[in-house]
């Protein structure tokens, strides 16, 4: 299904979030790991911004998936990166303090996006944010960036580590550069078809 993406608002409080309809997507990261590129690949549009000084994203940026008829389908949420600070029991003492009430409480979120960078060994804040969604009960999909620059063997190394430091059973390579893995992600957003009125 195709969708037509527009900026929807730029949220600093809990009180600026768009009123709750639709299923909601969280797309969550490092600062370095190409969330933005990934973004753009997946809309097919210049939706976010990337920034060449990581980390400077500060708000919650929401962005509308309108289908054919128009109507807003979806909610892609862009959140701040986190590799700038350490990741506590509180998700990040560098996050604005409405970041954990949206993951933790957000009765519209319906996936969370966790990105990873591919090219590099398993982090520890990576397996701190998916540990810390699982003790909330959110649904989560791992997703493994920039592997467009990874040879075969390097990616099924690199993956495999991935992987077995956050215990999980699946894992999705993607490249924002050349495409790869876009088709298998958005039929895991598009997976997401309803949520709970439970927060």
């Amino acid at each position: 299904m195709r969708y037509t993406t527009q900026f929807l608002l730029s949220a600093m409080a809990a009180a600026q979030f768009p009123a709750p309809s639709v299923p909601e997507i969280a797309f969550l990261g490092r600062s370095n790991v190409g969330k933005s590129s990934l973004l753009n690949a997946l809309v097919g549009d210049k939706a976010a911004k990337v920034s060449s000084t990581p980390g400077r994203t500060r708000a919650i940026n929401f962005f509308s998936l309108l289908g054919p008829d128009h109507r807003q389908k979806k909610i892609f949420a862009d959140l701040p990166g986190y590799g700038y600070a350490k990741i506590s029991k509180s998700i990040s003492a560098g996050w604005p303090a409405f970041i954990e009430p949206y993951l933790a409480e957000r009765a519209t979120l319906g996936l969370c996006i966790c990105l990873v960078d591919s090219n590099i060994p398993p982090q520890a804040s990576d397996r701190q944010l998916v540990d810390w969604l699982r003790s909330v009960g959110r649904t989560f999909a791992v997703v493994a960036t920039k592997v467009d620059r990874l040879n075969g063997n390097e990616r099924t190394r690199n993956l495999s580590a991935i992987k077995k430091a956050m215990e999980l059973e699946e894992i999705l390579p993607v490249s924002a550069k050349t495409g790869d893995g876009v088709r298998a992600l958005w039929a895991r957003i598009d997976s997401v078809q309803s949520v709970s009125s439970e927060g």
